[in-house]
């Protein structure tokens, strides 16, 4: 009986702590509202800063009132927090973060680094984690990370919180003021000629004016792939495996499409080469058992 009686108080302490709170739909769905008006092309930004802060204004009421409790709850409110124009919104999108990985440490870590940092950017004062890069007129319209104090944290740290290294943010920088190699498609309307610049892009190193790395290359075949123009990305995947014949997924990529086109025989090569690069790659595994 005593034991019953300790775990029914047990209980009670449970559920009056929260144990069995639920996220507030509410809340969740005010944050999944500011993330979808920030994804879409021509953003009427007078239109957005209105729901901002209306958004903001509930928010407010929703803490006052007892019904911001779980970490996902706190993460959805540092979200829109986030998104106000003064040292006070940022502030408390700071301390929202905060509070949403200690009470979960499962949720997104990114948040918080990211937030004190335009926290420290609207007080007029150098980045730490380095997660800001700003583009204007005092950049000459080229993206700049915004200026950091490198002495405040660790690269170890910027890991923890999924942040990049120091040396990563430099190369993101230049990464992101080259040009696509999609946009000089778009002006030669050549396959041939993109190409052709690829390989001398290529051959530029670090110096290169377009972004030519794995991955961009891959993306460009799969957006001529997603335009049906099967030919044109066809040659682009298997530049792709020259130019970067250790990766296992531009492999892959030039299988899906060799597989596609009908030329079983390639893809057999190319997905085995994709799983001699990288045994674990269960995709091309898959594949290979099914043919």
């Amino acid at each position: 009986m005593r034991n019953t009686i300790l775990k029914t108080l047990l209980l009670v302490c449970f559920i009056a702590t929260g144990g069995y709170s639920q996220n507030n739909r509410e809340l969740q769905q005010m944050a999944d509202d500011d993330q979808s008006a920030r994804n879409v092309a021509n953003i009427d930004w007078e239109k957005l800063n209105g729901a901002d802060s209306l958004r903001r204004i509930r928010v407010l009421e929703l803490i006052k009132s007892g019904k911001v409790v779980t970490g996902t709850d706190h993460l959805n409110a540092g979200i829109i927090f986030q998104h106000g124009n003064d040292t006070i919104a940022s502030a408390l999108a700071v301390k929202s973060f905060k509070t949403a990985l200690e009470l979960d440490g499962s949720l997104n870590k990114w948040w918080y680094p990211a937030a004190v940092d335009r926290d420290l950017m609207r007080r007029k004062l150098p980045q730490i984690y380095g997660t800001q890069f700003i583009k204007d007129h005092t950049t000459d319209e080229k993206w700049q990370r915004y200026t950091i104090d490198t002495t405040k944290v660790t690269d170890e740290e910027r890991r923890y919180y999924g942040v990049e290294t120091l040396a990563e943010q430099e190369l993101k920088e230049r990464l992101m003021n080259q040009q696509s190699v999609s946009e000089f498609y778009q002006k030669t309307k050549s396959i041939s000629e993109t190409i052709e610049e690829i390989k001398r892009q290529f051959k530029q190193g670090t110096l290169s004016a377009y972004n030519i790395s794995e991955e961009a290359v891959n993306n460009f075949g799969y957006e001529l792939l997603s335009k049906d123009h099967n030919n044109e990305a066809l040659k682009v995947f298997e530049l792709n495996t020259r130019l970067y014949p250790d990766a296992y997924n531009t492999f892959d990529s030039y299988g899906e499409l060799l597989l596609k086109m009908g030329r079983k025989k390639e893809a057999v090569k190319a997905y085995k080469e994709s799983v001699r690069l990288n045994p674990e790659n269960e995709n091309a595994v898959k594949i290979l058992k099914s043919l």
